[in-house]
């Protein structure tokens, strides 16, 4: 900006009898006056150029993840439609090693001993009662679980009996009782087929999550459990589900109907979110990112049971009410 002279009224002569012009008023808009009246003027600093936008980051190897999740679905699907019994045992290995995980993160961060040997012996047990004895087995399987943890923990001194048993009780349900599903919806004559509806909308939901919630998240779903869940991830994850539903149900599940599907969806979208949710604040709680590093790229096995763990329930639910358990 330009000094604007300031002559008084009735003016001053300088020496050669011209009217001399007096600096008055501040030199710039933010400077008052008389505060730095010997600064020569300069130009305006150009404002810095704008932070080039980050890029959405998925923050994991995608390739690591996209690679053992095809390895782990030919592990599925092969033994799901060869042979029943070695889908179970894999379901097993799958809960006594999520066990390990949960019982380790557990002593690790909060001094926690729930005892490992009775819940992946009765977890095991579990799995294959559900199976093999239904519902009824299942539950005497949980039942025979718990009082061995409560007996097993009375080898060692009475400190943290109470915690430690607590801990105990809840890992065998949360891991194993909820896996037992899985196994009671491949007991069914379309079994292997309803096992693979679960796993597809389960698999569908959290994709249509992540998908939608990358591209157009803006609204955070729950922030102070899980930072990355979004309003619009949610809706992703219904729609996509729903869409799945429908179409496993009219082509997959003998005597399903389109629209049993858009229900089975909708409540496989919720409990996948809150099974997701759950596993977050559990996490949070122990103050650490990953259950494991077993799964590069995705983290330790119950990072993936997350959400599968507590869907399996509900889907073997509906699925009876809309076309039995035969």
């Amino acid at each position: 900006m330009p000094i604007v002279p300031d002559v008084p009224a009735g003016g001053f002569q300088d020496d050669h009898g011209r009217g001399a012009a007096r600096p008055s008023g501040p030199l710039f808009r933010d400077e008052t006056p008389h505060e730095h009246p010997q600064e020569p003027m300069s130009s305006p600093t150009p404002p810095p150029p704008p932070a080039p936008r980050q890029k959405k980051s998925a923050g994991r190897d995608l390739g690591a993840a996209i690679g053992v999740g095809v390895g782990l679905g030919a592990v599925i699907i092969a033994s799901l439609f060869i042979w029943k019994p070695a889908f179970v045992g894999v379901v097993a290995v799958a809960v006594v090693v999520g066990l390990w995980e949960l019982t380790s993160r557990l002593q690790e961060r909060k001094a926690i001993k729930a005892p490992l040997v009775p819940l992946a012996v009765g977890g095991a047990a579990m799995v294959v009662a559900g199976y093999v004895r239904g519902p009824e087995g299942a539950w005497v399987a949980m039942a025979l679980t718990a009082l061995a943890v409560l007996v097993w923990r009375m080898t060692e001194p009475p400190e943290g009996y109470l915690k430690d048993v607590t801990a105990g009780v809840f890992a065998a349900f949360y891991v194993p009782f909820l896996a037992t599903f899985v196994a009671l919806l491949l007991t069914a004559d379309d079994g292997p087929l309803r096992v693979l509806t679960f796993l597809i909308l389960t698999v569908v939901s959290d994709t249509g999550a992540y998908a939608v919630g990358w591209r157009f998240g803006k609204h955070k779903l729950a922030p102070r459990i899980s930072p990355g869940k979004t309003r619009e991830g949610l809706v992703g994850a219904v729609t996509f589900a729903m869409a799945a539903g429908a179409l496993c149900m009219q082509f997959m599940i003998d005597e399903g109907a389109w629209w049993q599907g858009l229900i089975l969806g909708l409540a496989v979208a919720a409990s996948a979110t809150l099974g997701d949710l759950g596993e977050s604040m559990i996490k949070r709680d122990l103050g650490i990112k990953d259950m494991g590093t077993l799964l590069p790229g995705h983290g330790g096995i119950m990072d993936r049971l997350d959400s599968l763990l507590p869907t399996a329930p509900v889907v073997w639910l509906l699925l009876a009410l809309f076309v039995g358990t035969g």
